[in-house]
């Protein structure tokens, strides 16, 4: 039973990565404009995420625009996109291989080891997907930086982190715990062996005949 919680345990922790990898997909606050610096004009707040662009107004107006042609984004933005996409993807597929490896599932309960490599082949790919979404987030921020950082760009043109980088982090470390759990929840080999006994002693007659 204890396997059978961890792997309940990761299998919430990876659906709750998911839901986060999508919602971190679809938000529009991957960068926002940053305030740094003199003479900024704080009218108005610019957003830029993987499908669109938002310009939100002090007077609560927000307009958005969905970007026109895919082959004129930046590659960084495709790069991404094909990255969160495939974490979402590979992690959906997780999911219903979970379902099948879960020994809280009546799926091939009667094979109980070809159950367990199923769940630890779920988790390994549960790890992968997390893996995808970090290496995208990352990459997104680290360019935001470069750019925040160098002399060239001007103050009005700096952005800095959006909300949906850090809930792509924080949806990206949940997917790899939860991966982690479903790997580490399997039996090792030979923890399940008989105990050992001493051997016992025949009960037959053992002493002398007499007459």
């Amino acid at each position: 039973m204890a396997n059978a919680g961890i792997q309940l345990l990761g299998f919430s922790l990876a659906f709750l990565g998911l839901i986060g990898t999508i919602a971190s997909t679809i938000m529009v606050e991957w960068k926002a404009s940053s305030y740094a610096g003199d003479n900024i004009i704080t009218a108005q707040a610019m957003y830029e995420g993987l499908w669109k662009s938002c310009v939100s107004q002090s007077t609560g107006q927000i307009q958005c625009k969905v970007y026109d042609s895919l082959l004129q984004l930046p590659g960084i933005v495709q790069g991404t996109r094909g990255l969160m996409l495939a974490s979402v993807l590979l992690s959906v597929i997780c999911l219903l291989v979970e379902m099948v490896g879960m020994r809280c599932t009546t799926f091939m309960a009667e094979e109980p080891e070809q159950k367990d490599k199923v769940a630890l082949a779920g988790g390994v790919i549960f790890i992968i997907a997390g893996l995808l979404a970090l290496v995208g987030t990352s990459w997104y921020g680290h360019r935001i930086a470069k750019e925040f950082y160098d002399p060239f760009t001007p103050t009005n043109s700096r952005y800095e982190f959006g909300s949906a980088l850090y809930v792509g982090w924080g949806a990206a470390c949940l997917t790899l715990i939860g991966g982690g759990f479903l790997c580490c929840s399997c039996p090792k080999k030979g923890s399940q062996k008989s105990p050992r006994y001493p051997p016992t002693r025949s009960s037959g007659p053992q002493g002398k005949d007499y007459v």
